[in-house]
């Protein structure tokens, strides 16, 4: 048993043990409210640049499983929960996440009154903060009010695939998948529908007019949206074709989507990450899976052709949104569930129709 402090920038300073990779790390501090799914989360590129807080009680229960991974390695910074399975169930291989945190050169801290820090980070907004081993606590909290937050990186750049991959399909429509930061699991949905050409989140545009394409899709991923980076890159690409190709965008995508229509995105104050997020679309109401932290100012939409047609019930945020005259639908939360409801995978079937109906 190591001692370890979870330390946050407005000097609030957390006692408890820590397991994993032993190391100090700092990063934004973040909640998920999922009861499941923390190595979904951990691999999840979005998670770029964070520290997470799961905010169930009890992490750790059923181990760790190459099935779970959405990414080959943790993108999470640190992990932090209440109590830490250490006998996990022989399900998945018996591994825990102990020992995987451990070979991935990850830190956590448990043993902590994550309710409590929850309640900080809705009060006061996610804050930047660190997992200390040994090093004097004034010291750490000094780097963690210097530091830039790491929104101001190009977090995308650092997960974005560096080449061209290629997953063929035989006999149907062929999409580009714009990788900001994929998860695998939205990897996999896709190939099951279509032939895939996997590019780097900043390829030239003139790729997509010198490839045969049917339709574009646009991952998730980490960061600022409307970082100068990503706006000279994505965003250029995407007002280049917005007129000549089917669109989907998911997450980052959605984000990316409204600042090349002229929409602007904004940063919220502790975001939306877990698996139960209600959606209100078409009169119906949809339980979904999330992970972001900035949203679309649906004020900014009025005149880019783009309407907001997906709803947060809780704070009424832009959760997805379609144009009014060209093939371009996005959302904001996770269709491909993993690890939460499948309610809503029937939206890559409507991309796919909506492929089939432009040919």
């Amino acid at each position: 048993m190591v001692q370890c402090r979870l330390i946050l920038e407005n000097g609030t300073i957390a006692e408890g043990t820590g397991f994993g990779y032993e190391k100090t790390v700092y990063g934004e501090v973040v909640f998920n409210t999922g009861m499941a799914g923390y190595q979904e989360s951990l691999t999840d590129p979005s998670y770029r640049g964070q520290i997470l807080i799961m905010s169930h009680p009890v992490i750790g229960n059923y181990g760790v499983s190459d099935r779970f991974k959405e990414s080959p390695r943790v993108h999470a910074t640190g992990l932090a929960v209440r109590d830490l399975c250490r006998n996990v169930s022989p399900m998945y291989g018996g591994k825990t996440l102990d020992e995987y945190l451990r070979e991935e050169g990850v830190p956590g801290i448990t043993e902590l009154d994550t309710r409590a820090l929850v309640v900080g980070i809705r009060e006061k907004g996610a804050l930047r903060g660190a997992i200390s081993f040994d090093e004097d606590t004034d010291e750490v909290l000094a780097k963690l009010r210097e530091m830039e937050h790491p929104s101001k990186r190009n977090l995308v750049a650092d997960v974005s695939t560096k080449e061209i991959l290629r997953y063929e399909n035989e006999g149907r429509r062929k999409v580009a998948l714009i990788d900001c930061g994929v998860k695998q699991s939205i990897v996999n949905e896709l190939r099951r529908r279509f032939s895939v050409v996997q590019v780097p989140y900043d390829v030239d545009p003139s790729f997509f007019r010198n490839e045969e394409l049917d339709g574009v899709f646009i991952s998730n991923g980490p960061g600022d949206p409307s970082h100068p980076e990503m706006m000279s890159t994505a965003v250029r690409t995407i007002k280049e074709i917005k007129d000549e190709l089917p669109i989907m965008g998911i997450c980052l995508g959605n984000q990316l989507l409204a600042l090349a229509f002229g929409g602007r995105t904004y940063k919220m104050k502790f975001g939306h990450r877990g698996v139960n997020q209600p959606v209100r679309h078409n009169g119906r109401l949809f339980i979904t899976s999330q992970n972001h932290g900035y949203a679309v100012d649906m004020s900014s939409l009025e005149g880019t052709g783009l309407v907001a047609d997906h709803i947060n019930v809780n704070d009424g945020t832009v959760e997805g949104m379609r144009h009014t005259e060209l093939p371009i639908m996005s959302v904001q939360y996770h269709p491909e569930a993993r690890s939460g409801p499948q309610d809503t995978t029937y939206l890559f079937d409507e991309f796919r129709m909506m492929l089939e109906e432009r040919r």
